[in-house]
């Protein structure tokens, strides 16, 4: 690239905002699991909209590609570039303004570099609740979250970042700006053309702000740790807990004693709910529009749930204070993992009816294939995502061990298709699995999405080798 092509683009967003150093740019060439370290000519930190599409007309122009990144928490690679170092990072953390929070109608207005903690923040002090809500929410960015549609841990009650997305506002390939920021529950005019956007990883357009879908903050919340003989009866006990545990279920999240251990073992301040072990475990959480009553029944649920069967023990926080405590033993498990050697990593998802038996089967699969390797599924069991990790044996070579990880993630995706399940739940596909698509899509729906990658970007310069 051309100096004069970083002179123009210091002429739009400020010298200041132009990273062209080695070492000031490190931050944003590699993702914390460090699976991806990539290389660009600079960064760009545009601070608003119009910005934005100036350096996105001027790229269309020069035909200098652009790799659009949030908060850089992604986790297949999608917000790395990883060619030559020709490419150019956009980073939209700039664009960090709530612009709007309407109480009466429930949404609010924020910009893509708004981080989904603050988002979060704005939306409670207007006495709303936006449910969107992941371990990284202090870093990652709303419009990282709608890039790659996430999920987390209350997609059972709310849906994932889709869902909770009314309308976008996105500069496209061209540097033009679509404004489609409606605060319409209702809107039968044409094509839904958010939906492009949103899961695309900025393939197909730059994301600069969005109308996010705001509820009622909950008046009451019961927590509880619970203990179960296996996944079977967890499945069932969330079946009898949509119904029956006195509110909305909103977090049903299932761990297995190894990864419990691996909490316990390295996050400091944390210690076993429970008294005796177990082989799995339910985080549960249930909320309600009512600030009495429901701690009431969920106890007379889970005493129900001890006399079928479905639990061994169980333990509802008592306080604020008990309640993070559980919430840290879920939101440690994929950091903790690190510790313990290599892990071979699946995003995957299943039917509901069939979780316990794709982990069973996945289970015995890599056991048989690696002797002595720790399976460390866990994830979010009420919408059949599970993350399922596989970490290497104590004392086992790591790199001899990562370097089967093509092979273990063929042998548990072929279970995966043969269940109808997907093998990106919630992480996207970025650089990690975009080889993996024509194995799992249908021709004629890969067919349409790369039709829609040349019709909205005829010079392949946005996010150049992510998905397509």
């Amino acid at each position: 690239m051309s100096a004069q092509v970083l002179d123009r683009m210091a002429g739009i967003v400020g010298a200041r905002n132009i990273i062209a150093d080695p070492d000031a740019m490190l931050p944003y060439l590699k993702e914390w699991r460090d699976l991806f370290r990539g290389k660009a000519t600079a960064v760009v930190r545009p601070g608003s909209t119009e910005e934005v599409a100036a350096i996105v007309r001027l790229a269309a122009e020069t035909g200098t590609m652009l790799v659009p990144q949030g908060g850089n928490t992604g986790l297949v690679g999608g917000q790395i570039p990883i060619t030559e170092g020709r490419e150019i990072i956009l980073s939209l953390q700039r664009l960090d303004k709530v612009r709007a929070v309407d109480a009466e109608g429930d949404t609010m207005i924020v910009e893509a570099g708004v981080t989904l903690q603050r988002a979060q923040e704005a939306a409670e002090a207007a006495g709303r609740l936006f449910p969107l809500s992941l371990a990284s929410e202090g870093t990652c960015t709303i419009g990282g979250n709608l890039s790659t549609n996430a999920g987390g841990t209350a997609v059972i009650a709310y849906g994932n970042a889709r869902e909770l997305c009314m309308g976008l506002e996105v500069v496209l390939a061209d540097g033009r700006i679509w404004n489609g920021l409606r605060q319409l529950r209702k809107d039968n005019t044409g094509y839904d053309l958010k939906n492009l956007f949103i899961g695309a990883e900025g393939t197909l357009g730059v994301i600069t702000a969005a109308v996010l879908k705001l509820f009622p903050l909950p008046a009451a919340r019961a927590t509880a740790f619970l203990a179960l003989p296996g996944p079977a009866e967890a499945l069932a006990l969330l079946n009898a807990a949509k119904a029956g545990a006195g509110g909305t279920l909103t977090t049903f999240e299932l761990m297995p004693r190894t990864g419990l251990d691996f909490v316990l073992r390295h996050a400091a301040g944390t210690r076993d709910p429970l008294a005796e072990p177990s082989p799995w475990y339910v985080l549960m959480e249930v909320s309600a529009q009512s600030a009495t009553g429901l701690d009431e029944a969920v106890e007379s649920f889970l005493g129900e749930a001890l006399e079928n069967g479905l639990i061994t023990d169980a333990v509802l926080a008592g306080s604020l204070e008990q309640r993070k405590d559980f919430w840290k033993l879920r939101e440690m498990l994929s950091e903790v993992q690190r510790f313990e050697g290599g892990s071979i990593k699946h995003d995957i998802s299943v039917p509901l009816h069939a979780t316990p038996d794709f982990l069973a089967r996945a289970i015995a699969t890599v056991e048989a294939m690696i002797p002595g390797c720790r399976p460390v599924p866990f994830g979010h069991l009420g919408d059949g995502n599970i993350h399922f990790n596989v970490s290497q044996p104590v004392g086992a070579d790591k790199e001899a061990f990562l370097a089967r990880w093509d092979e273990v993630n063929h042998a548990v995706h072929a279970i995966v298709t043969e269940m109808h399940g997907s093998i990106s739940a919630e992480h996207g596909i970025g650089r990690l699995k975009r080889y993996l698509l024509p194995s799992v899509k249908d021709p004629v729906e890969l067919a349409l999405m790369k039709t829609l990658k040349a019709t909205l970007d005829p010079q392949g310069i946005l996010n150049p080798g992510a998905v397509l």
